[in-house]
């Protein structure tokens, strides 16, 4: 309720949340002061509250959630008292603003397995509150191609997705939506996920949403998401990789390398195959963006005003329409992306 200053510096450092961050160094002598053994914890990689966890956690709800990005971040282990005391101060952790809850899950990805501080969250009911969408993945059976449920795909997904904070939060989501999609196939008599990658994207909107994630952020993370299977087969045509490009745009295609790159090095079998497609994917799509061809709207050779000029229609939802309708021939064959052939494409659009 109030914040009381002391002047003793023992006094001060009781208030710490943990050990390794109750040390204090006199400048003046200078020397050390560790009252509660900080330096010896460090060195064990122990993470232990100061005096009494329970009372540390209740005097700031983010505490639990610090300690679990801790586990992460230093590779310690949570001593079991201060893990104990978790749980039961879950109701001051519920208080704590989804702007501060964010900026934790943003440090944990920094980990080299952030898997660490999510499994501590799971363990302890910290995720139940935050993301309790996530919680139906423990214990969803695969099918034949994973080796893990969806859970600990998801955290092994994490771990393998070397990127920054968002791309890692694409991962942790990624397969958000196959508990819901999940149903057992009478054909093969195993498990489909049918759409899980749709219903993904639209779960993992408000969820981001709700943790004051920006705009920019949610954007990628969605689009990720939702795009984050990738079929690639020797059969594709070079329009089909445009295709994709076009779909996925271009500024998303390294993050959606590293994305799958890591979702198949979860599933923890049969991977040879995938990784190998992946490869392959990467030369066609390298070839593609090296010959420039144009894969939006804004790349064509002609423009609104032309499609206006051209119907004599006013400005309205059809000069789009158009434009998108010559984007797909162009898409089709990079060849149809000459002005004079485009201005008598949309002559011809207007005649039907």
């Amino acid at each position: 309720d109030a914040v009381v200053f002391v002047d003793d510096i023992t006094a001060d450092l009781a208030r710490r949340d943990f050990t390794i961050n109750a040390i204090a160094i006199d400048p003046l002598t200078p020397a050390l002061i560790d009252p509660f053994e900080g330096q010896k914890d460090l060195a064990a990689r122990m993470l232990r509250a100061v005096g009494n966890p329970i009372e540390r956690f209740s005097e700031d709800g983010l505490r639990v959630l610090r300690a679990a990005r801790f586990a992460a971040t230093l590779e310690c282990t949570i001593e079991p008292k201060t893990l104990a005391g978790i749980e039961p101060t879950l109701s001051t952790y519920r208080k704590v603003s989804a702007e501060r809850i964010r900026d934790e899950w943003v440090k944990a990805m920094k980990a080299r397995r952030p898997s660490i501080a999510f499994e501590v969250m799971r363990q302890t009911g910290i995720l139940a509150i935050t993301l309790p969408e996530m919680m139906s993945q423990v214990g969803c059976e695969q099918n034949r191609y994973h080796a893990y449920d969806v859970w600990d795909h998801s955290m092994a997904c994490l771990d393998a997705c070397a990127g920054d904070p968002p791309l890692r939060i694409a991962a942790l989501l990624h397969d958000i939506g196959k508990p819901k999609t999940r149903e057992r196939s009478e054909k093969t008599n195993d498990f489909t996920f049918y759409n899980h990658d749709i219903v993904g994207a639209d779960m993992a909107g408000p969820i981001l949403e709700r943790m004051r994630f920006s705009n920019e952020e949610r954007a990628r993370i969605t689009s990720l998401v939702r795009n984050h299977l990738v079929c690639y087969s020797d059969d594709w045509s070079d329009s089909a990789v445009r295709r994709w490009i076009r779909r996925v745009t271009r500024d998303r295609v390294e993050d959606l390398y590293a994305l799958n790159r890591a979702d198949v090095l979860g599933k923890g079998r049969e991977i040879d195959a995938d990784l190998s497609a992946l490869e392959k994917l990467k030369v066609r799509v390298a070839a593609v963006l090296e010959a420039k061809d144009a894969l939006s709207v804004r790349e064509l050779c002609v423009d609104g005003k032309d499609v206006i000029r051209e119907l004599q229609i006013p400005p309205s939802r059809r000069i789009g329409e158009v434009l998108e309708g010559l984007l797909e021939k162009v898409v089709e064959d990079p060849h149809l992306n000459e002005r004079e052939t485009l201005l008598f494409l949309i002559r011809q659009m207007g005649k039907g």
